[in-house]
Parts: C-alpha cells; structure tokens; sequence
C-alpha cells in the first residue's frame, strides 16, 4: 500500500511539474501582434518557479529564468517599423509567435462612442469597409469584463486581427479612422487595443489607488468587493426584470387576441391615427408605459417582388418587433441600435402588404425617434414609411425600474481590461468618454485628470499622448441661454488641456440632436489623428488644436476673448454673424450676446448689459448654431469664462 501511495505521489509530483514548467505568454503576445517601435521592449510571462527560459527573435538568442512566483520577462532593443518577425520561445515547452510587426500602438478607450464598431455605420462607409485590406492596421479587441478585488495580469480571450472588409466590422469605428489616417500619413503599422465599454463612467476605468481620492467612490468600489452582494443584485433585476416582462405579454391584448395583432387579416377599423415618426405621448395615449402596436398597409410594385428587401425602422425606444404580412422580420432589444431588418424575399406580395410593429417601452416616453430613416426597400425601389400609421394600446404597465449596471462601478473595468496592458509599450491614447457623466459632472475634472495621471504613472513610460474627445452636440437645440449638464462637462474637459501632453477634438459640429451615437465617426478620428500628428509625430507645421479661450479682458460693456490656436485665422461658418455667444452680469442670468472677430480675438457685448462678469459660447446641450471656426475647419470650443 505504501508502495502503491509513492508511486502516485511522484506521478502527481512529475504531472506539476509539466503543467507548471510550460511557459506562458499573454494575449497581447500572440501571431500577429504590433510591438511599439523605436523603444526598449518588455516581452514576459509565466512559467514554474525558477525556470529557465530562451527566446529567439531576429537572429539574437536572450536568455532569463522565471523568479520563485513563476514570472519573467526580455528587455528586447529598440526595433524600426517594420516586420514580419518571428518569436520562438523555448523552456519546458516551444511556443511560435508569428506575423509580428513594429509600429505604433494606440490604446482607444472610453464608453459607446469608441466602443461603436463600423458595423454600426456600414451603410454610411460602405466604399471604406469594401477597401478596408490593410495588413498593417490591426485591432486587439479587450473582452468585456469588471473585477472589483483583483489587478489582473492577462485577459481570458483576445487576439489580434488585420483589417479587411469581413473583420473590420468588428473595429472601433473611431479608431479605425484614426488608424487609417495616420498609416496613410506615415506608412507605419497602426496597433490599436480596443478596451472600450458602452455605458462605462469615468470612474469605472480608475484604480483602487486612485479612487482613494474620492471617498464616494472608493467606498462604492469597496461595496461591490462583495459577491453576495453583486449576486442578490443581480438576481433582484433578473427576476424584476423577468416579472415585469412576463406580466406586459400576459397583458398584452395583442398577443391575447386571435388572430395576433401582427397578423395581415384583423379588422382595425377602429385603431386610431397617428403621424409616424413620433411619440405617443403626443397623441391620446399620453405617457403610458407597456406596449402599443402599430399598423401600416404600403403598396408594393411587382419590381420589389421576388427580391432580399431591407426594411428600415429608425430608431425605437425601447423594443421593438416587426411583423411584414404576418411574417416575423426582425426585433431590437432596447432603443439605441439602427432597426435595420432583412426580408425574405417570400415575405412581400404584389399589390397591398401590411407592416405591423409591436413597441414595448418601459420608461420614460416611448415611440419612433424623429429625423431617422423610415423605408422598404429593394432592388432600386424605395417606399417611404413616414406618414400616418395605425395604432392601439396592447397593455399599460408601471415604468420598470432600471437594472444596476454592475460593471459600470467603480475600479472593476480598469482591473480587467486596463491593468493587463500596463506592461505593453504603447505610443498613446485616444479616449471618448462623458456621456455618462453629464447627468453629474461636478468633479469630472479631477476624477479624469486623476485617471489620466494613473494610467502615466502605471504605464510607466512618462507622460504619453493622450487625445480626448469632447462630447458633441446632443438633444433637442434651445432658442435661449440655458443652463446644461453637457456644458458644464465640455467645460471639464476643456479644463483638462492643462495636463501636459494631451490633446482634445471638438466635436460640436459632429453630432446629432436625436442620438447620442451619431454616425459621423470619419471625422472625429481623422481630428484624434490630427491631434496626434502634432502631439505624438512632433509634426510643427499643421494647425490640429481647435480655437480656445487664453485670457479675457472685462470691460464696461464689453468682453475681449484672446484665442489660442486659431490657425489661419478665426472666422464665423456658413454666416456673417457669430452665434452662440452669451453673457451676464451676476453670472446666472445670460443673454445672447453680439460677437465679432477681430484677429485672434473676439469682442462680445450685448446693449442691456453694462457690466460684463461671465461669458459663455455654444454653452448648451446641442449647440447647433455656433459657428466660430478656424479657416481650417476646426469649430471653437464650448466654454465658461467669470470676472474673478
């Protein structure tokens, strides 16, 4: 028995030793990867205590040994631009890394407006997405994932990926522009890591450390360190959630009904009338919560029949299904994604069809966004949707309570998707983010300026490029001042620019009033890259920074803006007059103001106010008409100025 016992030990003992002896690298480390050029380059990993290790990469042989807890790492030469090398790593096992490249490597973080792929705008850049065959710009997309205890030192998935017209849906959008245009200009291959998460607030994306500095946020993080917790959270909205679903569709009369709602064959005689796109709360309905249907006879020509159709639904708030002659088509689960929906080519008819749309909202005001494509389509025949449509209330129900947005607190996303790049030289950052500050941006600027310092600190390679997006315009645009949350983020991040290196993209002019996710995304990376070339290339002889405030002079009357960066000069876009200007004299009561341009600065006053103390520009949520530009086409940015 003794005998049989030591046998098993040492087969245990041999096993380990095998399983733990094989050396391991991280993702990042993997065929095809792009390594930061012109810089000393750390290469690690893992493997068992003390074990040794050799790598061979460009007819050089390096040599280390793993230290007691199993980790190493090769301080590899500065390399050029260029490749493809090989890597061969050899200790207990061999490991190949093939298609290496040195170029530039560009982290690209933030929440949606980075996160958006260019599937997403597949139609607007469809000629972009068909030449998109470029071996030297690859993405490394950073799996989606929070932890709140633990700094983790690889991801569970990932790989790098060339861009050609199939995988390049899967790119940041953002930051596939941004890679196009500087490999366009330098002829370099463009990394890019794609650590960005939709909804994600700037704290989610800061360290324990540096979270300290803000009590209510560290001890949210401290909070969610405890899984019991995050599991009844997340069981209290699965079942809200589940209940609240479950008793809408056991309400609902148009599911009830038989036939369905859906269905071509019902009398609706007597549904009412209503002008599509637009919400029900501005018809009898009012702001009920629950789901209403809505009908639609079209006229389809025998030139649409036979053929893949596409039907075009705008946008939606929140769920949506659609019904073509009975037939199931398509469903979006909440309201920000374009409802873009293939038809089977069986599904239409000559002569009369019917479109049904069954919209489920669960908060707030629900219906058809405004201003967004409504259309049938196929072939080259196009019918347009907008107009009167049918509808009926299927089921009212109390609004639904939000779900709690776990991964969204603080310190988890920079755990999991930040803190295992730290040991991957980079040459910058461009980060689009502050959406989901706007509802509280008191105090952004010191929580971004500290995310900004951590990441420096831990990255440890000095004060590295980084390149901000300023939010763009958004919401409905107002013919008065006004206060605005979006303003006063725009004001933060204007703020930020006192941090050495970095660099911000004004993106007023980008926007859309009705969506938070506007599809102009060529524009905003080919300015990150402007910022770029100017921040991170040294290159002297461009104009990249919009036009912003550098001192203010208050006169009785009169206000004196001084400008930097305006370029070859300021001027006012699409009109004489400059829009958007306005000033007080207590600082809470604005008036829009007359402007003009002189030189590099700007006189504002308005006749009712003797004694300028504050002065504002585009300060709104979607300042549509602000038109102060450089002749380079770069918009001036938002800001807030107050007599000290």
């Amino acid at each position: 028995m003794n005998k049989v016992r030591l046998i098993l030990l040492i087969l245990v003992s041999f096993n380990s030793s095998i399983t733990y002896a094989q050396i391991k690298l991280p993702r990042l480390i993997s065929d095809g990867a792009i390594f930061q050029r012109d810089s000393e380059l750390k290469i690690w990993g893992w493997a068992s205590a003390n074990e040794k290790i050799q790598l061979k990469f460009n007819e050089r042989t390096y040599l280390t040994q793993a230290d007691p807890k199993g980790n190493w790492n090769i301080t590899l030469p500065s390399h050029k631009a260029g490749g493809p090398y090989e890597m061969v790593f050899k200790a207990t096992n061999t490991i190949s890394v093939k298609n290496i490249l040195f170029g530039d490597v560009w982290v690209c973080s933030g929440q949606s407006n980075m996160e958006l792929t260019m599937e997403r705008v597949k139609e607007k850049y469809k000629n972009v997405i068909e030449d998109a065959k470029n071996t030297y710009i690859r993405q490394f997309l950073v799996p989606d994932d929070y932890d709140f205890k633990v700094e983790h030192t690889d991801f569970e998935q990932g790989n790098w990926v060339s861009a050609n017209p199939e995988s390049v849906l899967n790119f940041s959008a953002v930051a596939y522009f941004f890679a196009k245009e500087l490999f366009e200009k330098y002829h370099v291959p463009i990394g890019i890591i794609n650590a960005a998460l939709g909804g994600s607030p700037v704290e989610a994306w800061m360290s324990e450390r540096a979270l300290m500095k803000f009590p209510e946020a560290y001890d949210e993080l401290q909070k969610f360190k405890d899984e019991s917790l995050i599991a009844e959270i997340q069981e209290g909205d699965k079942n809200r959630s589940e209940n609240w679903y479950n008793e809408l569709n056991k309400k609902d009369k148009g599911l009830a009904s038989s036939p369905n709602w859906y269905a071509s064959n019902i009398d609706d005689s007597d549904w009412e009338i209503i002008s599509l796109p637009g919400y029900w709360s501005n018809n009898s309905l009012g702001d009920v919560n629950g789901v209403v249907w809505f009908r639609k006879e079209i006229e389809v020509p025998k030139s649409m029949i036979d053929k893949a159709a596409k039907l075009w639904l705008g946008r939606i708030v929140d769920q949506d299904f659609a019904y073509i002659n009975g037939e199931f088509v398509g469903t979006t689960g909440y309201q920000y994604p374009p409802r873009r929906y293939d038809v089977n080519p069986a599904v239409l008819k000559d002569g009369k069809n019917m479109l049904a749309v069954r919209v489920i909202n669960n908060a707030g005001k629900g219906g058809f966004v405004l201003e967004k494509p409504y259309y049938l389509a196929a072939g080259k025949d196009t019918i347009d949707l907008k107009g009167n449509w049918k509808y009926k209330l299927g089921a009212t129900m109390n609004p639904l309570e939000s779900q709690t947005f776990i991964r969204w607190k603080p310190g988890g996303l920079y755990n999991k998707m930040i803190a295992p790049l730290l040991n991957y030289n980079i040459k910058g950052a461009i980060w689009y983010q502050g959406e989901s500050n706007a509802d509280d941006p008191t105090g952004y600027h010191e929580t971004f300026t500290e995310m900004i310092n951590s990441w420096r600190q831990n990255w440890d390679q000095g004060d590295f490029p980084f390149i901000f997006v300023q939010l763009a315009n958004f919401m409905e645009e107002v013919n008065k001042p006004t206060e605005s949350n979006w303003a006063k983020l725009r004001q933060a991040q204007l703020e930020t620019l006192s941090m050495p290196n970095t660099g911000m993209v004004v993106s007023i002019d980008l926007g859309e009033w009705n969506d938070i996710h506007p599809l102009n995304k060529e524009d905003v990376g080919k300015r990150l890259a402007l910022q770029a070339r100017a921040l991170a290339y040294n290159e002297k002889r461009i104009f990249a920074s919009s036009p912003v405030p550098a001192s203010v002079i208050f006169q009785r009357k009169k206000v004196y803006i001084t400008f930097d960066y305006t370029g070859n000069g300021l001027v006012s876009k699409n009109d004489k007059k400059l829009h958007n200007f306005s000033i007080s004299n207590d600082g809470k009561n604005f008036a829009w103001a007359k402007a003009k341009i002189r030189g590099n600065k700007v006189i504002v006053w308005d006749d009712g106010i003797k004694n300028p103390r504050a002065v504002r520009y585009a300060w709104a949520d979607n300042p549509k008409s602000a038109n102060l530009f450089t002749k380079d086409g770069l918009p001036a940015s938002p800001f807030e100025i107050k007599k000290e």
